[in-house]
């Protein structure tokens, strides 16, 4: 009995692994970006609705991962061999099986946080589709445009959450409506890093497509954003200096550095941005 339970544990600990191995990289962009914003705009309204958000918010994130990650193994095995179809963790059936029980595992646990919770659960499963199963990932507009929904989505469905049965407020549908420009304008930013691993596939992302203007729209965009949202949002002097000072900074390091490691590294000096001006309406 010893030995089974030791085995259950031991089999119970590496599906952990590897659900984690499948949501890594999109910690710094989905999980704590999409957490904090919805603690801002809500606000939180008990511990509970935060761990439920937070419940909510991963799983979608896996499920938007396994999605991705079935349809891009060659990719993935040039940019990230380590992540489960790759490295083996995972067969092809097995990821399949997975990829379709989770919309249905997210629409029932959407179901406790009320009709807009759902709705923005169904919103998520249907972009998931649209970009993974109807080529919109393969094109720069098609992929910018799907990064939105979903940003959006997340926001959305994490924000009603912890907010209860109380409506949104004003400031949280105005932080919405600024996130999903944020998103639309600059979210290529990840792709600067992937494009050996884009080009091999044959998807084009706008690094791609337009080398030197989406370059300029995060140079210029990411300034602009942290001067336009620190006035907007009326935060104290230093605190708008701060956020402009970083805003330049990841501006300046897309500028500089151009190789795959540097666009890796500015991506997470993008994300720590991101983190910032999703935190403003909490600063106001």
């Amino acid at each position: 009995m010893g030995s089974k339970m030791r085995w259950s544990i031991e089999r119970l600990k590496e599906h952990a692994w590897t659900l984690f191995l499948f949501t890594y990289t999109d910690y710094k962009t989905i999980f704590f970006p999409v957490t904090l914003f919805a603690c801002a705009a809500a606000p939180v309204q008990h511990v509970t609705l935060l761990f439920y958000s937070m419940v909510w918010t991963w799983l979608h994130q896996l499920h938007i991962d396994v999605s991705n990650q079935y349809r891009s193994v060659a990719e993935d095995a040039i940019n990230r061999p380590w992540r489960p179809l790759p490295s083996n963790r995972l067969t092809d059936r097995q990821a399949r099986r997975l990829r379709y029980a989770l919309p249905p595992v997210c629409l029932f646990f959407s179901i406790a946080g009320g009709r807009d919770v759902v709705f923005a659960s169904t919103v998520l499963s249907i972009a998931f589709v649209l970009y993974d199963d109807f080529g919109l990932a393969g094109h720069w507009f098609g992929k910018n445009i799907m990064n939105c929904i979903g940003y959006l989505g997340f926001e959305y469905g994490a924000t009603k959450i912890m907010a209860g049965s109380t409506m949104l407020r004003p400031e949280a549908r105005l932080s919405l409506l600024m996130s999903g420009l944020i998103i639309l304008t600059t979210v290529h930013a990840q792709d600067f890093s992937d494009v050996e691993g884009d080009k091999a596939i044959g998807r084009i992302t706008l690094p791609l497509y337009a080398p030197l203007f989406s370059r300029f729209l995060v140079c210029i965009g990411v300034p602009v954003w942290s001067i336009i949202l620190s006035i907007m949002w009326d935060i104290s002097p230093g605190k708008q200096i701060l956020l402009i000072c970083l805003g330049i900074l990841v501006a300046w390091r897309f500028y500089s550095h151009k190789t795959a490691s540097h666009e890796a590294t500015s991506y997470v000096f993008y994300n720590i941005w991101l983190f910032a001006v999703h935190a403003l309406p909490a600063c106001n």
